[in-house]
């Protein structure tokens, strides 16, 4: 009887276990012993392409996730966002040139999340893709099926 309960427990933990989202940061996307090259930055007042020499970590594709990171609004209006950058830094994607692909994600909410203040981080909780967007702003190595939005506490 004892054996029996200890196995029920240890399958529930390993359930809700098996539910709690990968915690990853933006150095957790890049693959390991690649070298992200120098960003090139002109001083002559014209424009720097983004760097596309960027490579995704195949594994994290399908994985339910938590990423840190600064909104860059794409949709929505003043209450709601549906869809966004997810960048590593407060005004990346805005400056010239933005992070490498594998540095971006894009983010969709189905039915949209408030967004607060675009100068605090946040956490993002979805589905991760390893599929490419591109839109105006850069090319995004990564995609994100959002579930949740929650203000950084780290």
């Amino acid at each position: 009887m004892k054996n029996l309960i200890l196995l029920i427990c240890l399958l529930s933990s390993a359930s809700i276990n098996a539910t709690e989202p990968l915690e990853l940061f933006w150095e957790d996307m890049v693959p390991k012993n690649y070298i992200t090259p120098e960003a090139q930055v002109s001083h002559d007042g014209s424009m720097v392409q983004q760097s596309l020499d960027a490579p995704v970590v195949q594994s994290l594709n399908g994985k339910l996730v938590k990423i840190p990171g600064f909104v860059v609004p794409l949709e929505g209006d003043n209450e709601l966002t549906s869809e966004f950058l997810l960048v590593p830094y407060f005004g990346a994607c805005i400056h010239v040139p933005p992070p490498p692909p594998n540095q971006i994600v894009y983010v969709k909410f189905s039915s949209g999340v408030p967004i607060s203040n675009l100068y605090d981080a946040v956490w993002v909780t979805g589905t991760l893709s390893t599929a490419s967007w591109q839109g105006d702003l850069a090319t995004v190595g990564y995609s994100l099926t959002g579930i949740s939005l929650s203000q950084y506490d780290g």
